[in-house]
């Protein structure tokens, strides 16, 4: 699977997430809410770090 499809299909995972209920009622919370934000800037750091390595050098 290439690189762009694999985040294309987490970034869409991540909007159908979103759209649950459940998830939206545990959001309304602000210190869910900012452990939410910084579990989706970690995950989104790490997904980065996983391309890169996957990539390689080459593609720079």
């Amino acid at each position: 699977m290439s690189v762009v499809r694999l985040a294309l299909t987490v970034a869409s995972a991540a909007v159908a997430i979103s759209h649950n209920p459940v998830v939206r009622a545990a959001v309304s919370n602000p210190k869910t809410r900012e452990v939410a934000i910084e579990a989706t800037k970690t995950a989104a750091y790490n997904a980065g770090r996983l391309a890169r390595l996957i990539v390689g050098p080459r593609a720079r």
